[in-house]
């Protein structure tokens, strides 16, 4: 009796087997620029929070004054947060521009 044929090489993933077969993600480089548009429009719009919640408690409109102070600084840190990403992008870029061919 003859083994049984050999089957295609399956890779793990989270919803679980995928053949070999499966399409390979792209690598332009578009994935990553509308995770990082995605994110400067998320900290725009926590801005724009931010700054009305500013705004009503300098008016006097505002109930709860933690709600300004978190909004603030939620919008600090994810403006950080995307400062961080481009400057180690930019760091990367100046890295691979000084590599010799």
């Amino acid at each position: 009796m003859a083994p049984a044929p050999l089957t295609p090489v399956q890779a793990i993933t989270a919803t679980g087997y995928v053949p070999a077969t499966a399409p390979v993600p792209s690598t332009d480089g578009s994935a990553f620029a509308s995770a990082l548009t995605a994110a400067v429009d998320n900290v725009q719009a926590l801005s724009g929070a931010s700054d009305t919640l500013s705004l009503k408690a300098a008016s006097g409109n505002l109930d709860d004054i933690h709600d300004a102070t978190i909004a603030s600084t939620r919008a600090a840190v994810s403006l950080e947060l995307v400062a961080a990403v481009r400057n180690k992008g930019v760091d990367a870029f100046n890295e691979i521009m000084r590599m010799q061919a």
